[in-house]
């Protein structure tokens, strides 16, 4: 059971190159800025080092690569709902199954949905190196996100803006689904 004083956890997803981690990390800070505790976690961290070797190599991931690695991200969020703090988690989720699988032990989950277009997503990432997700695998990663739907909770947030703007939509956004 979860402190009823902790506000609910934060889900940062979207297909990689969407700004995750960037924006995770900046809610987590604006958070706490504003007298939040909150604690970022980017659930890539958590992957198996098998998982990061078939990324590495180009092969997407099966579900049954994901199912350990979400159990240890819900986990994760457990336990720092446990410590008091709001979990912000920067974690892919693209299919509505693996969001069920967080929600399953964090009921409360708010899910801010990083939505870009295909090329404005690709632009970015031709810009950075990520340690073990290829440019490569974005088209596959499009071909599996399964929007957020109604009942998830979920603020849909476009990414065309900068990074201050994209977390002052989250900020607003969370005040609506926490309060």
């Amino acid at each position: 059971m979860t402190d009823p004083a902790v506000l609910p956890p934060v889900l940062v997803m979207g297909v990689s190159g969407s700004g995750k981690s960037t924006i995770g990390a900046a809610v987590a800070t604006a958070l706490a800025e504003h007298g939040e505790p909150a604690e970022f976690v980017d659930a890539d961290d958590l992957h198996p080092a098998a998982n990061k070797e078939k990324m590495r190599a180009g092969i997407p991931l099966t579900d049954d690569d994901r199912w350990p690695w979400l159990d240890a991200c819900a986990a994760r969020i457990a336990a720092i709902e446990a410590s008091g703090h709001r979990a912000v988690m920067a974690n892919s989720a693209l299919k509505r199954a693996y969001r069920d699988r967080l929600r399953a032990s964090a009921p409360g989950l708010v899910i801010a949905f990083l939505d870009g277009s295909r090329e404005l997503i690709a632009e970015r990432q031709s810009h950075r190196h990520h340690e073990y997700m290829p440019t490569s695998l974005l088209d596959s990663q499009f071909a599996t996100l399964e929007r957020p739907q109604p009942d998830e909770a979920a603020l849909l947030v476009a990414i065309d803006g900068t990074v201050d703007d994209t977390v002052r939509t989250i900020l607003a956004g969370l005040a609506v689904t926490s309060g």
